[in-house]
């Protein structure tokens, strides 16, 4: 059987392949599942166990016109941050590498220090940022900084996103290493411009992501994009937002909980908002998963979420993929507690100011405009009652909020492709939006 597109997800456990065309609409023509072999040395193999699960299930041979994947095997994309202030370019860069999809392992303010270099070289990144002054502002910091890293003889990509009154110096620092210069994430005061950084980041990890070990044969099969998973969904969130409008993603996870939003927020909120936000945030919540993290999640329950339970019998009943209707019932508890608690570190929150006459004040994301809130990842996808789950999150009191507000219409990842959509969205973006549509019940 011929097939147009294969779209692998190379997870850290486990690969899935499925298998689309779309010339007549959306066709899922199957989806198959192999263990990820990395640590076998070679990713190819979980790829072609999970293509001949598709095979045995189709019982017949399966081609495919074009493989693209998304990954976050081999450690996904690790980066290190390196700024001027924290509140500023630091703050800016960052946002950047987490709406790539990077996992950030280390951030620094100011220059950096010999236990910060050792630090860079025990964590050995996919990629370095180094960010930095306004736009012809402050440039010491950064050029000092490059300095040292160049010394250090990493071998690791550097992207350069701080003042571009540095760029040529910066090119002369790594004239012989693998330099990306782009526009300065954070060129005034109060401005951010995060997505040229996403993008080069993005191309980055594919271009390194076959020198992590036990990837470097996937090239052999996969002939499109590779992209990392989370950045993945990221891109069907933008993509959702030219659809829909503003747009909020949740993706609950074994290990991690991810929020991506895609919005401007409320004209009231923006202007007394402390500092600016992106308008495309994500945040990962790294110690909130309702399988790899559980006891976290457990430890956070209350005495009415535990329902007479003790927390050693809630974790009993947790396994990797439930089987019985308790077993659901109390991953279905975590993943409640995992969707409030992620959206709580992910959206902002408005302060009484007292002084002359009583006023408020803004910090961080405004969610108050989402007119989507959209569920994806096994738990909400394949649990059940994934919709109630987020209808949870929604502020219906009325007053003056930055949470989702009771008109926020919720949609499921029924076929669980938000990061098929985002990775097919650089090629075949029509496909990509159909994908989506069927996906959540839009058509």
């Amino acid at each position: 059987m011929k097939v147009e597109y294969l779209i692998a997800e190379i997870g850290s456990t486990t690969t899935v392949v499925t298998a689309f065309n779309f010339s007549n609409g959306v066709e899922v023509v199957g989806q198959g599942k192999g263990f990820t072999s990395v640590l076998e040395g070679d990713v190819t193999i979980g790829l072609r166990n999970a293509i001949k699960e598709i095979e045995d299930s189709l019982g017949e041979y399966l081609e495919y016109g074009r493989m693209i994947a998304t990954s976050s095997a081999a450690g996904g994309l690790k980066i290190t941050v390196h700024g001027l202030v924290e509140d500023m370019t630091v703050k800016a860069a960052r946002e950047a590498a987490l709406g790539a999809g990077g996992i950030i392992k280390n951030v620094t303010a100011g220059r950096l220090r010999r236990t910060d270099l050792k630090k860079i070289k025990a964590i050995n990144p996919n990629l370095i940022m180094i960010a930095g002054g306004t736009d012809y502002g402050e440039r010491e910091t950064a050029l000092d900084n490059a300095e040292l890293i160049s010394a250090a003889d990493f071998n690791i990509p550097v992207v350069y996103c701080g003042n571009i009154a540095n760029q040529d110096e910066i090119k002369e620092i790594f004239e012989d290493k693998e330099l990306y210069v782009i526009d300065n994430v954070y060129p005034k005061v109060d401005e951010l411009n995060v997505e040229p950084a996403r993008a080069i980041i993005q191309d980055a990890f594919e271009k390194n992501i076959v020198r992590a070990g036990g990837m470097d044969k996937i090239k052999e099969m996969v002939d499109g994009a590779i992209m990392p998973t989370p950045g993945a969904v990221m891109e069907a969130t933008k993509l959702l937002y030219e659809m829909l409008g503003d747009v909020m993603v949740l993706d609950v996870g074994g290990a991690t909980t991810d929020v991506h939003s895609v919005t401007d927020g409320s004209i009231e909120v923006l202007d007394i908002l402390i500092t600016p936000e992106p308008k495309a945030k994500r945040t990962v919540e790294g110690d909130i998963g309702v399988y790899v993290n559980r006891e976290n999640v457990i430890s956070l329950l209350n005495d009415y979420e535990l329902e007479g339970k003790t927390r050693e019998e809630i974790e009993g009943y947790i396994k990797p993929i439930p089987a019985t209707e308790e077993e659901r019932h109390w991953s279905r508890v975590l993943t409640q507690k995992a969707v409030n608690v992620a959206v709580d570190r992910h959206v902002g929150y408005i302060k009484r100011v007292f002084g002359s006459g009583r006023k408020f004040s803004a910090y961080g994301k405004d969610l108050s405009m989402v007119k989507y809130i959209v569920g994806t990842g096994g738990a909400l996808t394949r649990l059940g009652e994934g919709e109630e789950l987020l209808e949870d999150i929604k502020d219906v009191k009325g007053d003056i909020t930055m949470r989702p507000t009771k008109e926020a219409k919720v949609l499921i990842d029924n076929m669980y492709i938000m990061a098929c959509a985002g990775v097919l969205s650089r090629e075949n973006k029509k496909a990509a939006v159909e994908l989506l549509k069927a996906s959540l019940g839009l058509n």
